[in-house]
């Protein structure tokens, strides 16, 4: 199988093309970096020839409001219209669980967008929706940093290692479309700011972390489920002692 991966030198965009090749698949990174932009189209038409299925793990490079919206707004028109000329058969996309409960977010509004146009795209399409990436722990320190406290919210999450992501998005690609999503998450479910004091406990950073039912995470209120798969995600095996004991997991 022939298969592009938009976004394909970022974190899971690597892993996932290293495992399709592994699989003895034909798989390519298409990103700014190897001449294919979604956002100007530059590169798009010459890199999807003979493309049988492509995968959407690209990000925005901006969380400001407008600029996430037009990102995914412009990369999925540009994106959707260039496979529909070449004849791809099967579009797969990595969202966030929780996605459509957190439109009080700019950022997930822009996935909300995206998501729309990949199910009006007329292609067969499967969207996987995953919590949160071990590999975030970081930024969600600096989102709720407020002087020298860490103030998060003590709702429910359940994240997730990228190995985990990568394979899971692996399998996905091939597979046969759903048109719909799939649900991934990591094994061990915890309030949010338990997991953050956890990690910032083993980094050795002292400051306190207090949780509050009133902090946003990226703009939006957080109930107990909003971050948390339904009854039957595809789980993941490592746990968060697990990635943080692994080689990289500190930077």
């Amino acid at each position: 199988m022939k298969i592009l991966v938009i976004g394909g030198t970022g974190l899971i965009g690597s892993k996932l093309v290293k495992l399709l090749v592994e699989r003895g698949h034909d798989a390519a990174a298409g990103s700014p970096a190897t001449g294919v932009n979604t956002i100007t189209g530059e590169g798009l038409d010459a890199a999807l020839a003979g493309v049988d299925t492509v995968v959407d793990v690209a990000n925005s490079p901006s969380f400001e409001d407008k600029a996430v919206l037009e990102f995914f707004q412009t990369s999925g028109r540009n994106l959707l219209a260039a496979e529909r000329r070449a004849g791809v058969r099967h579009h797969v996309a990595l969202s966030v669980v929780g996605t459509h409960r957190l439109a009080e977010s700019g950022y997930f509004r822009g996935k909300i967008a995206q998501e729309a146009l990949i199910e009006a795209g007329g292609i067969p399409y499967t969207i996987v929706h995953s919590t949160q990436f071990f590999e975030f722990l970081g930024g969600i320190v600096q989102s709720g940093t407020v002087g020298d406290e860490i103030r998060l919210s003590p709702a429910y999450v359940q994240p997730i290692a990228s190995d985990d992501v990568a394979l899971a998005m692996a399998d996905a690609t091939l597979g046969k479309p759903v048109n719909g999503t799939i649900e991934i998450a990591g094994p061990e479910r915890v309030r949010l700011a338990e997991l953050v004091e956890r990690y910032m406990r083993k980094i050795g950073d002292a400051r306190t972390v207090r949780a509050d039912a009133a902090a946003r995470y990226f703009g939006a209120l957080l109930q107990d489920d909003t971050l948390v798969p339904g009854p039957t995600p595809r789980l993941g095996t490592i746990d968060f002692e697990t990635w943080f004991s692994r080689a990289g997991a500190r930077n």
